[in-house]
């Protein structure tokens, strides 16, 4: 019987969010007998939420980094490197499994001074945009290019991803491998909450037709662009609601828009929460404006409870979303089409029915148990070639 691989997870934050919980599950669910796996993080600042007290719950060994911040900051960046060149070396890892920006760029150098032999970043949307420009995007595509060569496999979530990485000729194309983004679909799917109870919790009328999103009232979401929307189907259906989950820079402009507009009462903010699979059985539809994503965690988490999706056409949202089928995609920044196809589905609740169906019935796709599996598949992989399993 061959030996276990080591595998440690490397991520600079563990704030609540969908590459966090990604790798937090990574951890949680694959077999730990095969592959013991370790997660290091920075340390948690902010007012984003934290995933570590759920991650150690789950059992998952969870190494906390002083000097791994967000932030930009050379002699912090340098100490950082030193310290995960260090601990890597002293783990004797087998595998070492990058995530996001930061962590990503430190990580692979650091992994491959200290010897590590299979290295792994999963680029969870890649840190530039198309609607970025001038020399920060500039910087971010040249760091992506120059740390590429130092893991034999980048994973994507989402295949716009691959593609855009190819074209701006980060990396090889034999070294990207797409393993979606895998949530715990019964957790999400088989809610006991009852639609009555769910919209009591929240203050939503029992014969209200509402719109949710879930995410940070951050630039990224567009949380004002959602709001544009609502406020020209609130205008045509009294009995519309939204409901925002999440917490961010922009909450006081989101108030302060719904104030103007005369939609306080029906513009509801429910904060930072981690019941979003009970909220959802209050929604009718799930909204999304990104202004940039790789796959969102919270379609497939919208498909499993059922509902059907009106967003922006990010990369990742073509696999998820099926226009017309199981929702819609419009353009990003449109918050006039946004509004046509959240009234389409209010004033059809019929065919938002028949869509929230379609898409419950093709979430499989986008399971936790899928995703694990697949990465014990691409560790065991590299182990054996590189020599590494025994």
């Amino acid at each position: 019987m061959s030996r276990p691989i080591r595998v440690l997870h490397v991520i600079t934050r563990m704030i609540v969010g969908g590459a966090q919980e990604n790798t937090m599950l990574s951890c949680a669910l694959i077999d730990r007998e095969r592959f013991p796996s370790d997660l290091l993080c920075g340390p948690q600042t902010g007012s984003e939420g934290e995933l570590h007290t759920e991650t150690r719950a789950r059992g998952v060994p969870l190494l906390i980094e002083p000097t791994l911040v967000r932030e930009v900051d050379p002699p912090k960046d340098l100490l950082a490197l030193w310290r995960l060149y260090r601990f890597m070396r002293a783990g004797k890892y087998d595998v070492v499994h990058m995530h996001s920006s930061k962590a990503g760029i430190l990580g692979r150098v650091a992994a491959r001074l200290a010897g590590v032999r299979a290295v792994v970043h999963t680029a969870h949307g890649w840190p530039f945009t198309r609607q970025q420009s001038g020399l920060g995007r500039q910087l971010d595509i040249a760091l992506e290019k120059m740390c590429a060569p130092l893991c034999d496999t980048i994973v994507v979530v989402a295949e716009p991803d691959r593609v855009d990485g190819l074209r701006l000729g980060i990396g090889r194309a034999g070294q990207y491998r797409l393993i979606r983004s895998g949530i715990e679909i019964e957790g999400y799917r088989d809610v006991a909450l009852t639609r009555a109870e769910a919209r009591r919790r929240i203050g939503v009328p029992e014969d209200a037709f509402v719109f949710g999103t879930v995410g940070r009232l951050s630039p990224q979401k567009a949380p004002l662009d959602l709001l544009a929307g609502f406020e020209r189907v609130a205008a045509r259906r009294p009995e519309a609601h939204l409901v925002l989950v999440g917490d961010g820079p922009l909450r006081g402009d989101v108030e302060a828009r719904a104030a103007a507009a005369g939609l306080t009462a029906r513009v509801h903010l429910l904060g930072l929460r981690r019941d979003v699979a009970d909220l959802q059985r209050a929604f009718d539809v799930f909204a999304l404006a990104s202004r940039w994503e790789g796959l969102p965690r919270v379609f497939p988490q919208a498909m499993a409870a059922g509902l059907p999706i009106v967003a922006t056409r990010v990369a990742g949202a073509p696999d998820a979303v099926v226009p017309g089928e199981t929702g819609w995609l419009v353009a990003v920044g449109d918050s006039e089409d946004l509004a046509r196809r959240m009234l389409a589905l209010a004033e059809d609740p019929p065919l938002a029915r028949r869509m929230g169906q379609a898409g419950l019935a093709r979430v499989e796709e986008f399971s936790a148990r899928r995703m694990v599996d697949q990465l014990a598949e691409l560790y065991q992989e590299l182990a054996t070639r590189n020599g590494n399993a025994s």
